[in-house]
């Protein structure tokens, strides 16, 4: 069975109550797979079967939905993930009600990251914390020396990652290359006042071949990191990137998109499937999604699930969209050490400044180190007052 499985792909597909799970689990099947075939190819028969997909199981669940396990040969895909897509789902998705819950793929598919949880870690030289990350805000109107002047203020204080806004592209009134040369003057200067490495993830956009080459083009100029918007650019161009040799520096994956795929509750694809396993096998370094205790709405179990999928591939969990300083505590609760806290209003928009912003996160984590309160009134004691500040503004995270 082992071996099988090695040789195989399994789908999860919940069904609706009002939907014949067993029949349209069939359909599946032979359809995204060899379809059917009469007596004028009985000589290939054994070539046909070989390409064929299975039911392996149909399970009634207490809501009354149905889970089917359809197991699909693995030399039916290109080891990729466009492929793989328009087997397991392609023209099924427009069949009806029935939705990707899970994908199990052999551990050999697809790629691994460059870089991911060890590569980010030995690139920065942070090995025991969580890594904070902060947003350029606002995410349009700003110069390329606005960039520069935002990040020196958020670098000299501690940061370890910032990223473009994923609407940012290369607009004339900052272009992609002017943000990275004017920000690429303060990365150095960092370096050689701090010894600190200090990530900046650079929006990477155009068509598929502009796309590409502007990858290059970044990193010949100093970039050492990429945001990639993998569902308006799509997989293969992820993946193009992280096979890229001129393209060595973390892959950061922005979740924009995403909902279209995986917000209907019948339709689509679980986000545990488009946050976790699509990106862990597509080559992304660090994938953001949204954290149950932000301004999104999203799922705690699913949260867990997208973190879990990424790493056990070694890929870094970036959970976004709302972070500050008072969900810290639930945030290492929940992550541990190997997460990167990604704020953006949470860090720009600090009372007194972005660089407050920035301590705020770190007087944080001091005190969750220490198994100290984040209660407003038991935050005199910090030197700085920015945790209580940006407490003050944003509050603490309680489970709910």
């Amino acid at each position: 069975m082992q071996k099988l499985f090695k040789m195989t792909i399994e789908v999860d597909y919940r069904f609706p109550p009002d939907v014949n799970a067993e029949k349209q689990a069939k359909v599946i099947a032979i359809g995204q797979t060899v379809g059917t075939w009469d007596a004028r190819f009985a000589h290939r028969e054994a070539s046909l079967t070989s390409h064929l997909g299975e039911v392996v199981s149909v399970v009634k669940q207490p809501d009354n939905y149905s889970i089917a396990t359809v197991r699909f040969p693995l030399s039916n895909v290109e080891n990729d993930v466009s492929s793989l897509l328009t087997m397991i789902f392609g023209k099924y998705s427009m069949a009806g009600a029935a939705k990707v819950v899970a994908l199990r793929l052999p551990e050999n598919y697809g790629l691994r990251p460059k870089y991911g949880i060890s590569g980010i870690r030995e690139l920065l030289n942070v090995r025991t914390r969580p890594l904070i990350m902060a947003i350029f805000k606002p995410a349009l109107g700003l110069s390329a020396a606005d960039h520069a002047a935002i990040l020196k203020e958020v670098a000299m204080e501690g940061l370890d990652i910032i990223k473009d806004d994923e609407i940012l592209g290369n607009l004339p009134s900052a272009p992609t290359l002017e943000r990275l040369k004017a920000c690429r003057e303060v990365l150095d200067t960092v370096k050689q006042q701090t010894g600190r490495t200090v990530l900046y993830a650079v929006n990477v956009t155009g068509n598929a071949a502009q796309l590409l080459q502007r990858a290059r083009d970044l990193v010949s100029n100093g970039a050492n990191a990429l945001l990639l918007n993998v569902f308006s650019y799509g997989f293969s161009v992820l993946e193009a990137l992280a096979v890229d040799p001129e393209v060595n520096v973390p892959i950061f994956t922005h979740p924009a998109g995403a909902g279209a795929l995986s917000a209907a509750p019948d339709y689509g694809f679980d986000y545990s499937v488009s946050l976790g396993t699509l990106m862990a096998y597509a080559g992304a370094d660090a994938v953001l999604y949204p954290a149950h205790y932000g301004n999104l709405p999203f799922d705690a179990n699913t949260e867990a699930q997208i973190r879990d999928i990424l790493r056990a591939r070694n890929v870094m969990p970036v959970p976004s969209a709302g972070i500050h300083p008072g969900v810290v505590g639930k945030a290492v609760s929940d992550y541990g050490q190997d997460v990167i806290l990604n704020a953006g209003t949470g860090i720009m928009d600090h009372p007194d400044g972005a660089g407050s912003g920035v301590k705020a996160f770190f007087e944080a984590l001091e005190c969750v180190n220490k198994s100290e309160s984040l209660n407003f009134d038991s935050l005199d004691s910090l030197p700085d007052g920015a945790l209580k500040s940006a407490i003050q503004k944003w509050g603490v995270w309680i489970d709910k």
